[in-house]
């Protein structure tokens, strides 16, 4: 891999790192002060357009990383399937919050984002192109 694909790919693993960062802060801050959460139109939407386009969009950028030989694309392509998994994720925690006054479901939804975040990042730290995505 050429020096600026490692450290595209080593920018990448610390984008998703430092949102895991983030991701943890707001998720346990909310469940202490026991925050609901907002519930923003334009939000769900973005998040179910996410849920339907980055799927189609990581494989795109696959199919590219491959004829490329590109392991930042890779590692992109990868970025934007885990879109796709914590839309999913952030769509189920607003629906038990809005059919079941669960409020506690978004935060701990977040939660069980964590792992999958971290992973990723971690990997994509120590120059590993993301394999398990596609």
């Amino acid at each position: 891999m050429m020096n600026g694909g490692r450290i595209a790919l080593k920018l990448v693993g610390v984008s998703f790192l430092l949102l895991a960062v983030y991701v943890a802060y707001e998720a346990v801050s909310s469940l202490v002060l026991k925050e609901p959460p907002d519930t923003s139109l334009i939000g769900l939407a973005l998040a179910t357009a996410a849920l339907c386009i980055m799927p189609l969009l990581a494989r795109a950028k696959q199919r590219a990383a491959a004829r490329l030989n590109s392991a930042a694309l890779s590692a992109d392509s990868c970025q934007s399937s885990i879109c796709a998994y914590l839309s999913a994720i952030l769509l189920g925690g607003l629906a038990l919050n809005v059919a079941l006054g669960w409020w506690w479901a978004d935060p701990v939804a977040a939660l069980v984002m964590l792992p999958i975040i971290v992973k990723e990042g971690s990997e994509a730290l120590r120059g590993e192109a993301c394999t398990d995505c596609h």
